[in-house]
């Protein structure tokens, strides 16, 4: 049976640390002239760059998503789960949201690795993106977890530091 609740996991991507410099000297000159309007240049710089073979020691940041991932994975039960990054890695937004399609996906989740107010990313890249897929794909139930709720984050946060305070008491 196919899963029709899929979470779409974005964190930001990284570079992999053997990535050539010239590679990404060349993808964010391109990016800086674009204007907003990528040009043919700039998409194969982004895909040479997105599509770099990872492994957990030239790219540890995307090993961390998949964890994220995973752990999701099981406590979503009835959900297919996603990554996605926003830029530097594979698979983007759009092409996990293509991947959500194709499987059957009748709603589709997208929430964000990055919590706080003012940052590019989530606040005005990822939302765009989302409208332009609920456009793109009207049948399919489209959200965004963003802006997350930011008690919530801090009770999180809170509950970490007091994890560690409480194991380290212990050593």
């Amino acid at each position: 049976m196919k899963a029709t609740k899929w979470v779409i996991l974005v964190g930001h991507g990284g570079i992999p640390t053997d990535c050539p410099p010239g590679l990404v000297g060349d993808f964010k000159r391109l990016e800086a002239s674009s204007k907003g309007k990528p040009s043919k240049e700039l998409l194969e710089a982004d895909a040479r760059l997105r599509n770099w073979p990872r492994t957990a020691k030239n790219d540890p940041y995307k090993l961390g998503l998949e964890s994220v991932a995973e752990s999701l994975r099981r406590r979503l039960p009835g959900h297919r789960v996603l990554e996605a990054y926003n830029e530097f890695c594979a698979p983007s937004l759009e092409t996990a949201f293509e991947e959500a399609v194709e499987g059957g996906a009748q709603q589709v989740t997208v929430i964000s690795t990055m919590f706080t107010r003012g940052g590019s990313h989530s606040e005005s890249e990822i939302p765009a993106i989302v409208s332009r897929l609920e456009k793109r794909y009207p049948k399919i139930l489209v959200r965004n977890t963003w802006p997350f709720d930011l008690d919530a984050v801090a009770r999180f946060m809170a509950g970490e530091v007091e994890r560690v305070e409480a194991e380290t008491a212990k050593a």
